[in-house]
């Protein structure tokens, strides 16, 4: 072992243990077990295996072990965003695709057609930008990981500018934050505009936010550790103070995270939050002393107590992590005929529209899961290769060209409801093409704003 390390060696590893011992120690507190005067017994803790604790100091460790139960903060409403609890379950047990017969396949592909016909699959090409990302995007610094995500942002900063989204008294409210880089363009963009704030929600903990960098007195960054299946904006401390309208945007959210983001910003946070999940009406809700923008007359006369969305911004991704339970277009599916079972195959299928690309997806995974960020990195691009797709087993029965094209309607035939499910809550809501392929194969985007008469005042 290296000089004042553990002498412990790791045989899984084929090397020493890296930790530093107590003075005097041969052996870390982990493999301390090994010491042979050390005759105390190191048990797995019971709230997380990956770590050991001494069987005499397992009440002490629980009370301050890492991963005990925290106190629920003040905005955690059980699934208040999870969707309807009685609706038919999936089975558990999935038949895989591959395991279908060229029949049952048919079948499953001839209900999509049939769904999809009629629907607006052309999307148009609104690739657009941003001067706040200018400098950036012309620093040869960066290389071409850094300005694929660059272009990215730019062109989502850039409609957002389009549907009058960008300007003063806004929260904007980023879902999937990840590392914050969308807010922080744009905040760069709002630099000379007041009244301005941001709420960044990310379940996962994050290293290397870019949140320091937002020191303005005129804008407020505020992160939330929280499932979007839980998360309450209404109780959110800085949105309760100032009730500003809110602008919801993520960068590829992926799969049913889109499904809890929308649920969140049109039902909960437009409904009286008291911790209890009630189904909202279909095309209104309530609050406390104010009936939502969906009723135009109501609204005139309490518009300065409605809690609205302004906007909704956000790059779709990952269809085929999408669940039934969550999502919001199940009236439409219903509507046309399907239900759980076959969305249940239509949202594996729909992984076939990117990993039918193997060279190119391959090669675009590795350039735009290598930015220099941690928990940011594009999982939805590492994790094509490993749908089940993705396998050779189709072979002979489709070919590459047809599983694309395949798996770009089930993208479509999801997207469309979530579409149907915005329009009738009063939005005008849209599907374009962000980007190009070549930057990222998940290059659509999902924009919605309500009716003009409906967009509350800028607050100053």
């Amino acid at each position: 072992p290296a000089p004042g390390r553990c002498a412990y060696f790791v045989e899984r590893k084929k090397r020493f243990c890296k930790m530093i011992p107590a003075p005097g120690r041969r052996f870390c507190g982990e493999h301390g077990q090994q010491e042979e005067e050390n005759d105390r017994k190191r048990i797995p803790c019971p709230l997380d295996p990956k770590h050991t604790v001494y069987e005499d100091q397992l009440q002490k460790h629980l009370k301050k072990c890492n991963s005990r139960e925290k106190p629920k903060p003040v905005y955690f409403v059980q699934d208040i965003n999870a969707g309807l609890k009685d609706v038919a379950e999936v089975p558990e047990k999935q038949v895989p695709i591959s395991s279908l017969s060229k029949e049952e396949l048919e079948n499953l592909i001839i209900k999509l057609k049939k769904a999809t016909n009629g629907l607006e699959l052309c999307l148009k090409e609104q690739i657009l930008s941003h001067q706040a990302l200018q400098e950036a995007l012309n620093d040869p610094k960066n290389g071409e990981p850094a300005f694929k995500h660059l272009k990215q942002q730019a062109s989502i900063l850039g409609n957002m500018e389009k549907l009058h989204l960008l300007g003063p008294g806004r929260c904007f409210v980023e879902f999937g934050a990840g590392r914050g880089k969308l807010s922080h363009w744009v905040d760069v963009a709002l630099q000379n505009v007041e009244n301005v704030q941001f709420v960044l929600v990310e379940r996962a903990t994050t290293r290397f936010k870019v949140d320091g960098k937002h020191k303005r007195r005129d804008s407020i960054f505020e992160r939330l550790q929280v499932d979007i299946q839980h998360l309450c904006l209404n109780k959110v401390p800085v949105l309760e103070k100032k009730k500003l309208p809110v602008v919801g945007i993520g960068k590829h959210l992926c799969g049913a995270a889109t499904d809890l983001a929308l649920r969140c910003l049109v039902e909960s946070y437009t409904t009286c939050c008291d911790g209890e999940n009630e189904e909202p009406a279909p095309k209104r809700s309530r609050n406390d002393s104010t009936e939502v923008a969906y009723n135009k007359s109501d609204n005139e006369s309490n518009k300065d107590d409605c809690k609205l969305v302004a906007g909704i911004v956000i790059a779709l991704c990952c269809h085929h992590k999408c669940d039934w339970t969550h999502y919001v277009g199940r009236e439409f599916f219903k509507s046309v005929g399907l239900g759980p079972v076959e969305f249940n195959y239509f949202q594996r299928m729909s992984s076939w529209a990117t990993c039918g690309m193997r060279e190119t997806t391959s090669k675009a995974s590795t350039a735009e899961g290598s930015e220099d960020q941690s928990n940011d990195t594009e999982e939805h691009e590492q994790t094509f290769s490993k749908t089940e797709g993705g396998s050779d087993t189709l072979q002979g029965i489709l070919t590459v060209e047809e599983r694309k094209e395949i798996g770009s309607l089930c993208k479509r035939l999801i997207d469309h409801g979530r579409i149907e499910y915005l329009q009738q809550r009063g939005y005008k809501a849209a599907l374009q093409y962000y980007t190009e392929s070549a930057v990222s194969l998940e290059n659509v985007l999902l924009t919605a704003v309500p009716s003009p008469s409906l967009i509350p005042e800028p607050t100053t």
